[in-house]
């Protein structure tokens, strides 16, 4: 474990192996050790495997406010990062969740700085046209229907929710969008429900087990919720400062790995086919969606995850 200034603020990062420089980015609500499973393998494929716990997480740094978590600001984070680690030669990207995001405009706005990026769970669909706020607010809030990230926007409310009882919170969310959960529209409810809200009690997972949740509860236990969930209150500034790419396309070697029990692979019904729509954006990009994979991709489905990855890492 190393603690790196990246520029504005210190990120905590897991470090592992030697050789070209592959970053890792989680997403909400995880950490490093979401790559727990991918560390190793990169490593000893001849990489310098660095996942890191992103700004307001683990061991990083937590600015408190709400716009120190905008998309620029934490890309900012990765170029720094890159710079300290690997200054003469660009690196390569890996992220899942809130990390594909990231990762994805990353390589979009730095290509001199990154030369291939993967993205796991959310594809990328180029400079969005208006802010996601708008988007769900259109098709969810008006109609009186509960959209998780409109509950996330006043900051306060789902913190309170999470830090009650972290492990449970986490548990939760995990179980309700995994390949493990039995089908059912468990987020299918009216504007005012919490979080937690009509979703099931969680089964035991051979992917997660209670020394990992064990983990988890520590980490958001010390850190809090703050950090991550202003994330999701910077989508106004996050499209706003991405016009400054409209039009502009990934032109850099891509991977998507997604999964056919994950919403955000479809983009919550958006999408029929993510990788067909990502080729628009990313003309370089290769896809794989995983039957039976939920969210957490690589957590859920480690061999088939690094299969491809270090393929795909070997041939760029």
């Amino acid at each position: 474990m190393r603690h790196i200034e990246v520029g504005e603020l210190t990120l905590r990062c897991a470090v592992e192996g030697t050789g070209p420089l592959v970053i890792m980015v989680h997403g909400f609500p995880e950490s490093w050790y979401s790559w727990r499973h991918q560390l190793g393998p990169v490593a000893e494929a001849g990489f310098t495997a660095c996942a890191i716990d992103v700004r307001g997480y683990g061991g990083s740094d937590k600015p408190e406010p709400v716009e120190a978590y905008a998309m620029e600001r934490i890309v900012g984070d990765l170029v720094g990062l890159k710079q300290a680690l690997q200054p003469d030669a660009p690196a390569i990207l890996v992220g899942h969740d809130w990390g594909a995001p990231i990762v994805w405009n990353t390589a979009l706005t730095n290509p001199q700085h990154f030369r291939a990026v993967a993205g796991l769970s959310v594809p990328f669909a180029g400079v969005p046209s208006r802010p996601f706020t708008d988007v769900f607010r259109e098709h969810f809030t008006s109609q009186g229907r509960f959209f998780y990230q409109e509950y996330f926007q006043q900051p306060g409310v789902a913190e309170a929710e999470a830090e009650k009882d972290p492990r449970d919170w986490v548990q939760r969310m995990m179980y309700s969008i995994s390949g493990d959960v039995p089908p059912g529209d468990y987020w299918s409810k009216p504007l005012g429900a919490t979080f937690l809200e009509g979703l099931p009690d969680p089964q035991p997972v051979p992917w997660l087990t209670e020394a990992d949740m064990d983990f988890y509860e520590g980490e958001f236990k010390a850190s809090g919720f703050r950090g991550p969930l202003n994330r999701y209150r910077n989508h106004e500034a996050d499209h706003a400062w991405l016009q400054g790419w409209n039009g502009q396309r990934i032109e850099q070697p891509a991977l998507f790995i997604g999964g056919t029990r994950d919403p955000a692979t479809f983009l919550f019904g958006a999408v029929t086919d993510p990788v067909g729509m990502m080729k628009l954006f990313a003309p370089q990009v290769e896809g794989h969606v995983l039957d039976g994979v939920g969210h957490w991709t690589q957590q859920e489905r480690p061999g088939d995850v690094n299969a491809l990855l270090i393929d795909w890492l070997g041939r760029i």
